[in-house]
């Protein structure tokens, strides 16, 4: 018999490709958001080595006090740093690094990198940004360089949400996804440290993170809605927290 040349429709194997097209694309689609959350979980994990679990923001001073004494005052106290004072700011921050790298305008990432440099209010809570900014990414050059993460270079002070907004949008990793993932991180960080130092029991830490759970969303949203005119805090019970913390007598953290 002489074969059928009718075209690829003829041919069950074209067929059967040209039916899968659709799934490949899903599947590829589905693979792309597969590896930004495998990389964001890396880079935003406890266990990447920027230090985290050595700062508290002021929290063991506010544990000293007694202010935060259980899981209903622990949560309070980081729901008013989210909403109201470096968690909605240093959203901002990374977003604005973010937007900078992926525009390729190095003039506004060096704006933005010295004043989030110079926003910390007090000496522990620069040290904590900075530190973590520096050896954040130290890691990502050394394992995952890329040419724009190198106009960093030029910034001597480079604080935490600058470096991974930076890294994020040299990878291609979505703003929206890398703001959600460094607030629960931060969050979470923060958790970790009430549990420690109350102490707390594992479970009344994971209530609170159930607590703050929702409320992340929101305050993304509005930190990546805003521009840096509107970069400020009213969080200054935290912040006079990480002054008194300096001269506390037992400590736990480095801030």
């Amino acid at each position: 018999m002489t074969p059928d040349h009718k075209g690829v429709d003829s041919c069950p194997n074209s067929r059967l490709r040209a039916n899968d097209a659709p799934h490949m694309d899903r599947a590829q689609r589905g693979g792309a958001a597969s590896m930004t959350l495998a990389r964001l979980m890396t880079w935003l994990s406890p266990a990447f080595p920027v230090g985290s679990f050595s700062y508290s923001h002021g929290l063991e001073w506010e544990v000293e006090t007694g202010r935060v004494k259980d899981a209903a005052t622990l949560g309070g106290w980081i729901e008013d740093v989210l909403f109201h004072g470096a968690g909605r700011t240093d959203a901002i921050f990374l977003a604005e690094a973010w937007r900078a790298i992926s525009a390729g305008d190095a003039v506004l990432l060096k704006e933005v990198a010295e004043l989030a440099a110079a926003f910390a209010p007090s000496a522990e809570r620069r040290l904590e940004t900075l530190a973590q900014g520096a050896a954040f990414l130290a890691a990502v050059k050394a394992v995952w360089p890329h040419p724009a993460i190198d106009t960093l270079s030029a910034q001597e002070e480079i604080a935490y949400p600058i470096a991974v907004g930076a890294c994020t949008a040299a990878h291609g990793l979505p703003l929206i996804a890398t703001g959600q993932a460094f607030m629960q991180a931060f969050a979470a960080n923060l958790v970790s440290a009430g549990v420690r130092l109350i102490p707390l029991g594992q479970t009344d830490g994971l209530r609170v993170i159930a607590r703050l759970e929702p409320l992340i969303p929101r305050i993304v949203a509005d930190a990546l809605g805003a521009a840096l005119d509107d970069v400020g805090g009213i969080a200054v019970m935290a912040d006079i927290a990480s002054m008194r913390h300096e001269t506390q007598y037992t400590r736990l953290f480095r801030s």
